[in-house]
């Protein structure tokens, strides 16, 4: 449970490899949440590497099963509409086990924010491929290297109908900035972040490739947002485009249902659940 005393941060030993770059999407999501009241937030994750976020944000919520993130998020946003929902997985959770989770929750837009670590390998499990794995990557599972193209996720969303939809690289600085904007959005918020694995996929070269998206791209062209998904696959060597390609604001899952409606009136943060 959520300890006021020790803020946001756990006592909890940190055990990811030395260098990984999920010690800056911790700090970026801490940067973004610092000035919030944890009372009104709750967190899900799944399993893998990105998972460890879980033990080291004091935030109340479910460490669940793999592939399995979004719907613990439905559920705590449905028992309980006013807290913000903040769900973290990988990109074997989100692709894999739990593909039709991200599509359906693109679909019924509920007000989730849902972060992708997305290293483009099973990192946990020791380097097997995921969807997002380039083709020909070599691994012990794979030595004839991977033949299928990988899956486009910014695509896929943009396709699913999701009101935000955003990729960023695994820097503090934009996982802070990209976090507050997904917060301040009323509906499912997508947020991709490309993540080197240093043990199992440290070559994509992703540093050399990157560049913002400016001011002259509008986020609320669907057309727009779909050619710009185009210029990555996550196979090719080409220019990666980050920032927010696709935002609109559309009626919320849980504006569609009266009692949800109700509850919201009822229910502030987990101090009213707990009394």
């Amino acid at each position: 449970m959520f300890d006021k005393k020790i803020g946001i941060e756990t006592s909890s030993k940190i055990t990811w490899c030395l260098g990984c770059f999920n010690f800056q999407i911790l700090d970026g999501i801490k940067k973004a949440l610092k000035s919030k009241d944890l009372n009104e937030f709750a967190i899900a994750a799944g399993i893998g590497c990105h998972a460890k976020i879980f033990d080291y944000l004091n935030i109340n919520g479910i460490n669940t099963l793999h592939g399995r993130v979004l719907p613990a998020c439905l559920g705590m946003k449905i028992g309980n509409p006013n807290l913000n929902v903040l769900g973290f997985a990988g990109d074997g959770d989100a692709y894999a086990e739990g593909i039709e989770h991200l599509v359906h929750a693109a679909r019924y837009n509920a007000d989730i924010k849902y972060f992708v670590h997305n290293n483009q390998v099973f990192a946990l499990t020791v380097g097997q491929p995921t969807p997002t794995t380039e083709q020909g990557f070599k691994d012990k599972t794979t030595p004839l290297g991977v033949k299928v193209p990988p899956l486009n996720p910014i695509k896929l969303m943009l396709a699913a109908g999701a009101s935000f939809v955003a990729r960023v690289f695994a820097d503090s600085k934009q996982v802070e900035w990209i976090a507050k904007e997904a917060l301040k959005h009323k509906g499912f918020a997508f947020v991709e972040i490309l993540q080197p694995c240093l043990i199992f996929h440290a070559d994509a070269g992703y540093k050399e490739k990157i560049y913002m998206l400016d001011e002259k791209h509008d986020k609320t062209s669907l057309n727009q947002a779909m050619k710009k998904a185009e210029e990555f696959d996550y196979n090719i060597a080409k220019k990666i485009p980050l920032g927010i390609f696709y935002q609109v604001e559309r009626e919320t899952f849980e504006e569609q249902l009266p009692q949800v409606a109700e509850l919201k009136k009822q229910k502030k943060s987990w101090k009213d659940i707990n009394r």
